[in-house]
């Protein structure tokens, strides 16, 4: 049986990710530092390694000592304001960790990498929709840092012997159908997750930056991909990997853009509650429009979504926030 190292197997994207693989038949091993993961979020009976991926050993010795033979690679930062105030974290942790995992697989002879980037490598792209031939150019330092560790991947590939599948995320939202996975991160920045903590009261509002883009209602654009799709696409990647297939690199996206208003049209919608809004000015290294050409990862991996649509989003969305307000108020209690 396969076993797969997962780094920031304890965040948002990466536990989904390890309920994919194990309901897919893999053996999972997560490491994580737990400075934005969860220890609850790892499974019961899935191993967990605590540290950095950036310490190197670490990460050889957890693929020894496990039998790896692939790895799935989330850890990382990734809020773009933040990255705007320290670049430098940014560039140590997202390159730089990636660095560190590729020495670990040249060091246990690990060949098979599914590497976690994102659409923000793009910038601002004209049309504001982006096929995988667009040339990168990021407008932030979250971008181009990944940007860069995607670079490496690539040149590392021949002296490695390594087959990678490079996914460029668009806008992940939502929570396990099932409820044993969500976002957990407090104060996070994802519009959803923002607009269903004001749904069930614990925000006072949501902040909308900018009203005057070049969009249908003024409001940003973006393409909001269901985590759990986003999770099944790493499982394919991987069984791509397994069967010999080449290094890829694609759009992970359903191809469809919804504006902020539209976002919160749907919460208010589903949760039957109207939301307080505030508009602020435009964010520095925000995209009007980014969207996906999301032909490819079907054509090439035989993705499938099952979860498109935004109201599903949102209502998967918001269970989970309820769940956890849930839990809050028992702790209190």
């Amino acid at each position: 049986m396969t076993t797969v190292l997962v780094t920031g197997g304890a965040g948002y994207i990466g536990s989904h990710a390890v309920l994919a693989l194990r309901d897919a038949g893999f053996e999972v091993v997560v490491l994580d530092n737990l400075s934005a993961g969860f220890r609850e979020a790892v499974p019961e009976g899935v191993p967990l390694v605590e540290g950095s991926v950036r310490d190197t050993a670490l990460v050889t010795d957890a693929l020894r000592r496990h039998g790896a033979t692939a790895v799935l690679h989330f850890a990382g930062s990734l809020v773009v304001p933040e990255s705007l105030e320290q670049p430098l974290l940014y560039w140590e942790n997202n390159l730089g960790g990636t660095l560190s995992v590729l020495r670990a697989c040249e060091a246990a002879g690990v060949g098979q990498l599914v590497f976690s980037s994102t659409a923000a490598v793009y910038g601002m792209p004209d049309s504001g929709l982006v096929d995988e031939d667009v040339p990168p150019c990021p407008i932030n330092p979250y971008g181009a840092s990944k940007a860069a560790a995607e670079r490496l991947v690539a040149d590392a590939a021949g002296p490695l012997a390594l087959r990678s599948v490079v996914l460029r995320y668009f806008n992940v939202a939502g929570a396990d159908p099932a409820g044993r996975a969500g976002q957990r991160t407090a104060r996070a920045t994802h519009l959803l997750k923002v607009a269903c903590e004001v749904a069930v009261g614990q925000r006072a509002e949501v902040q909308v930056f900018g009203t005057d883009y070049a969009t249908p209602d003024g409001t940003g654009v973006r393409d909001f991909i269901h985590v759990s799709d986003l999770a099944e696409a790493h499982v394919a990647a991987l069984r791509h990997l397994q069967r010999g297939g080449d290094s890829l690199l694609l759009n992970c996206g359903y191809g469809t853009g919804h504006s902020v208003l539209e976002v919160l049209r749907a919460v208010e919608r589903v949760s039957g509650r109207a939301l307080p809004v505030r508009n602020l000015a435009r964010r520095a290294g925000d995209a009007p429009a980014l969207v996906a050409r999301a032909e490819r990862i079907r054509t090439l991996l035989g993705w499938q979504p099952r979860l498109e649509g935004l109201d599903g989003i949102v209502s998967s969305a918001l269970a989970w926030e309820r769940r956890m307000q849930a839990e809050r108020l028992e702790n209190v209690a």
